[in-house]
């Protein structure tokens, strides 16, 4: 396609172009500056326009995908991190938060898990560590299916001796 008949063709579109752009931008200023990317990209390619085909179809390709990657781009420019002032600074009007309760309670748990026989305590931490069934089930030598009831009766053991430490008539009101 030459480049007068290009011209002729896209002149003739853009009327069509601008409510498409607007749709995608919900700006008109936005939508006028995406017509003209259109414009520029569909006209630096047109020597892979393919005659015959949809001209319009093709040029509102490019406008969708020139779209995608601005909004791409400046939602990857948003999120770019600040630099911020002195840290010292920054955490001076926060309280520190006090992690005992929770301290105390993970040691308490830590003691219940450990205090599971090791067929079970073992592929049951494993799990709460984040390894998959599979990578247990490998590290363990053992079937997946194995793993998987060992993790359940943990899950269960664990349970009763919880219920069992802190009954839960002691929470009613």
């Amino acid at each position: 396609m030459g480049t007068i008949e290009f011209s002729s063709q896209f002149e003739s579109l853009q009327k069509k172009l601008i409510p498409v752009a607007y749709r995608l931008t919900n700006n008109t200023e936005d939508a006028k500056d995406l017509v003209q990317e259109t414009a520029l990209r569909a006209f630096n390619n047109k020597e892979k326009f393919t005659t015959g085909t949809n001209f319009q179809a093709w040029v509102i390709t490019i406008m969708r995908n020139t779209f995608i990657n601005f909004y791409r781009k400046k939602k990857n420019r948003n999120t770019s991190c600040e630099p911020t002032g002195s840290y010292v600074f920054e955490k001076e009007d926060q309280a520190d938060i006090n992690l005992a309760a929770s301290n105390i309670i993970m040691a308490e748990l830590t003691g219940m898990i450990e205090s599971i026989s090791d067929t079970y305590s073992v592929p049951f931490t494993m799990f709460y560590e984040g390894y998959k069934y599979e990578e247990i089930a490998e590290h363990l030598e053992l079937p997946i299916g194995t793993i998987k009831s060992r993790i359940f009766f943990a899950r269960r053991k664990l349970r009763e001796l919880i219920e069992r430490r802190y009954p839960k008539n002691l929470y009613a009101a």
